[in-house]
């Protein structure tokens, strides 16, 4: 079920994980409820999750009344697994285990053009957090997220570090790149899982397989 899990030490321990394509939490899946089940299960957790618009919006979570409509979620509440769904797009873990923070981020083309990341980043720093640890999920590489010239332009103009080119030759994005050049710019520690959704048939992948592509789940969350 899951592809990558980690336990990051401080004054509270923090849990970060990702799965993979044996467990799908695509929004309108019809097994999305027992996934989601399936995870809070295993992991004793209750997951909070988000409508995700590819936009730069965040919020603070402090329980599960609503399923609010942004890319991003912040909580201090232990227990409770901030959950991010991916298939291409960068799925970004983050945490403070010393201020008790945590926070968790969609970041698409339009959510990094927007610096969704770094809104997420600033929203936990008025939590408390100052140490930032960020855990950068699998996602589709530069070498492989294929645009048109002047889209390539447009987003590599607000977030340099995007721009890049495709093995074949022709204009693309590396989400990622830009995702860690605004990590690093607010002095966030980093963690990358190097792995490309559309290479890797374990993870899955919108550009790979269309409609018929899943979404992966990362999750963060305090022990309680």
């Amino acid at each position: 079920m899951f592809t990558y899990r980690d336990t990051h030490e401080g004054d509270l321990r923090v849990q970060v994980a990702f799965t993979d394509v044996h467990l799908d939490v695509h929004e309108d899946a019809p097994g999305r409820d027992q996934a989601i089940a399936a995870l809070e299960q295993e992991l004793r957790i209750t997951v909070a999750r988000m409508h995700q618009v590819h936009g730069d919006d965040i919020a603070e979570v402090p329980g599960l009344d609503a399923v609010p409509t942004v890319d991003g979620l912040v909580t201090q509440r232990p227990g409770l697994a901030l959950m991010t769904r991916a298939a291409d797009c960068v799925p970004v873990l983050l945490a403070d285990p010393q201020a008790g923070v945590v926070g968790a981020v969609h970041a698409g083309r339009k959510g990094v053009a927007l610096g969704v990341v770094s809104h997420a980043v600033q929203k936990m720093r008025e939590a408390g957090a100052a140490d930032v640890t960020a855990w950068v999920g699998p996602h589709i590489c530069g070498r492989c997220y294929e645009v048109p010239d002047d889209m390539r332009a447009e987003v590599a103009a607000l977030v340099p570090a995007t721009y890049a080119e495709t093995r074949w030759g022709t204009p693309s994005l590396d989400l990622g790149a830009g995702v860690l050049a605004q990590l690093h710019a607010l002095g966030c520690q980093v963690i990358t899982l190097d792995r490309c959704t559309l290479e890797d048939p374990t993870l899955h992948s919108h550009r790979r397989d269309g409609a018929l592509s899943g979404r992966l789940a990362g999750l963060v969350w305090i022990e309680s």
